[in-house]
Parts: C-alpha cells; structure tokens; sequence
C-alpha cells in the first residue's frame, strides 16, 4: 500500500518537473503531457524492459497516464506562480520523484530475486532516467551527468533500504526510512551544494 503510495507521488512530482521543464520549452499542450509522461515513466519502462519486468506498471494500469496528464495541465494553469519560483519548485518536486522512485526500483528488482547490485541498479534506472529522458528531450544537459549528488544519492537509497529488509524491519519502516533519507540528502545538497568531484579534461587544443 505505501508503495502505491509513493509511486503516485513519485509520477505526479516527476510529472509537475516535466511540465515545468517543456513549458520552458514552450512546448504545446501535446508536448507537456508528451515529456511528462516521459519523465514520471521513462525511468521505471527502461528498468522493466532490462529486467524484464512485465507487464509494464503504466500498461497494466493505464489510468496512472491520466494521472500524469493531470498533474501536467494541473501545472499549466498554476504556470504564473510556479514560474516564479521555478528553480525551488522543480528541484523540490524532483528530489521527491528522485527519492520515491529509487525505493520504487530497488523493490522491484529485490522482488524478482536479485541481489544488491541489481537493486541499486534498478533503484537508479527508476529514479533518474526518468529525469534524462526530460532533460534530453528539453536540451538541457542531465541533472545526474551533472556535479550534483543525484543518482548517487539512488545508491545510497537502494543500499539502505536493502540493508534495512535484511536486518528484517517491518515493511513500512524500512520504505520511510530511505524515502527520508534520500529526500533529506538532496535538498541538503541542493542547499549546501555538495557536489560529486568533477573531470575536467580538456586536451590540447
């Protein structure tokens, strides 16, 4: 129950995120709904599709597009005072996206058998690919190729959820404690700009 929970918060924050970043696009009406779907449900497609997870959550259950499309129009007619505070809005609704999402993944993947690596996998298929899909398809360069702490803060989430099913915690608990954690870890790092290190190769000219 707290899953479903967490997967309709995940895809209407990820889908307020893509409806902000195509309206920066001026973006029709089609286009919004196009990159919010994409975003609120690119991540977890791609993590099914590599797993082989079928049949894909949005195809078994199609009302969670109307959902989405919801959220997106939802979006568009509040564009004046999300607009001006955009930055705070999308980065919140994306670290909540992000922090639901990872959990989501890593469960699914634990689900199907597999240990922690692939959990940590699915974790960051599910919680940033989504994010890449939007930012791609808005020209923007992704979020998690980045400096700041996104994907990794998946791992961190997938990680503990997984160490926390193993010590045996109830259910809930566990889901709570690293939806908490990954969602307090990115707007620490938003806040304070903690930033992974970065490669700057530039080569002779």
């Amino acid at each position: 129950m707290l899953l479903h929970i967490l997967w309709v918060i995940g895809i209407t924050a990820e889908g307020v995120t893509g409806a902000l970043a195509a309206g920066r696009m001026r973006m029709d009406l089609f286009g919004v709904s196009t990159i919010a779907c994409m975003t609120a449900i690119g991540g977890g497609t791609l993590r099914d599709v590599i797993l082989g997870h079928y049949p894909l959550v949005w195809v078994a259950s199609p009302q969670y597009l109307l959902v989405i499309v919801g959220a997106a129009l939802i979006t568009v007619l509040m564009a004046d005072f999300l607009m001006k505070h955009f930055r705070v809005v999308f980065l919140v609704a994306d670290a909540i996206g992000l922090s639901a999402f990872s959990i989501i993944g890593a469960r699914v993947a634990m689900e199907m058998g597999h240990g922690v690596i692939i959990a940590i996998v699915g974790a960051v298929l599910t919680g940033a690919f989504g994010g890449v899909l939007r930012d791609l398809m808005c020209d923007r360069v992704p979020l998690v190729f980045q400096k700041e702490l996104y994907a990794s803060i998946a791992v961190v989430a997938a990680t503990l959820y997984y160490v926390l099913d193993m010590v045996g915690l109830h259910e809930n608990i566990n889901i709570i404690c690293a939806v908490l954690s990954a969602l307090f870890i990115r707007l620490a790092a938003i806040w304070r700009g903690w930033s992974l290190p970065v490669f700057d190769y530039q080569g002779r000219d």
